[in-house]
């Protein structure tokens, strides 16, 4: 690939090392937990290597990422073990991390989102945005499966009307999943919503809500949001969800808030995919996620 200075790209900017970072990014190379079989935890070493395709400047907002101080951390060493072992090695090695820094998981299954936001401190003092097609609220019986996150977290504490859902489709859910979400105070956004009113002002609106309620917020960037045409590499995705502007949309939206500390994008499976489509959607939702930040830095 022939190197130019004046078309910087993102993997040189992610690789910079910057000594006092204001963005620390982790790979979490987990899918053990997995409903159905998925090599998702070869996606972090995958969307680096996506990033030489893509520059540091977004020539929508003109935001340059070069702004924005980065250091990636590498992936913990978290692949293969099993899913009852991997939540609390996952908030042992968090313990590690730079406590000022937002901070960006690469997945790996949507299992991370639990002991992520268990690492953040006092649940009391935590909310969670999903940007899914799906509520994740599935039964813990069988263990903590990349489908229940969101169960797991109110069992653990998480108070009622502290998650808000964002793109949830039709024919992706139960009515019994439903019921439990409208019980503990779930908000639910729906992909006839954001189609009506628009994906930024959908999620603006929801980060403010939860801001009110809770000083430390998580955004859990689920792929199988995206309609499956975009996403062929998630084994969730189904036909009537998010395009990648769409997307995008919502990662530069959840970026600029001040309130968002981290963020985990998840369910992306390498092997899976065709044509790298799902890996590069993965690396435009980053970089978007990154620019929204490099607003909030600027102003």
């Amino acid at each position: 690939m022939i190197s130019d200075p004046l078309w910087p790209r993102a993997d040189g900017w992610l690789a910079g090392a910057a000594a006092d970072p204001d963005l620390v990014v982790v790979g979490v190379p987990t899918s053990s937990a997995s409903l159905t079989a998925s090599q998702a935890w070869r996606a972090p070493g995958a969307v680096r290597s996506a990033l030489s395709g893509f520059s540091t400047f977004d020539g929508e907002t003109g935001a340059d990422l070069s702004e924005v101080a980065v250091a990636d951390l590498g992936d913990w060493p978290v692949d293969g073990l099993d899913m009852h072992v991997m939540p609390a090695e996952v908030e042992r090695l968090f313990r590690d991390l730079p406590a000022g820094p937002c901070r960006v998981f690469f997945g790996g299954d949507n299992a991370i989102t639990r002991p992520l936001v268990r690492s953040m401190g006092d649940l009391a003092d935590a909310g969670v945005l999903t940007i899914d097609a799906h509520h994740d609220v599935r039964t813990t019986e069988n263990g903590p499966t990349n489908g229940s996150p969101i169960r797991g977290l109110i069992e653990d504490g998480l108070p009622d009307g502290r998650v808000i859902q964002i793109g949830i489709q039709s024919f992706a859910n139960s009515s019994g999943y439903r019921a439990y979400c409208e019980a503990h105070g779930i908000e639910v956004v729906t992909m006839a919503t954001v189609d009506e009113v628009g994906v930024g002002w959908v999620v603006t609106t929801a980060l403010n809500d939860l801001a009110r309620r809770c000083s430390r917020i998580h955004v859990d960037v689920d792929f199988d949001v995206l309609d499956v045409a975009f996403a062929p590499g998630c084994p969730g995705a189904r036909p009537g969800g998010m395009n990648p502007r769409q997307l995008a949309a919502a990662c530069r939206a959840a970026g600029a808030h001040g309130a968002v500390r981290s963020v985990d994008f998840v369910e992306v499976d390498p092997v899976r995919d065709r044509d790298g489509i799902t890996v590069m959607n993965m690396a435009t939702a980053f970089l978007a996620f990154v620019s929204g930040m490099a607003g909030r830095m600027g102003s």
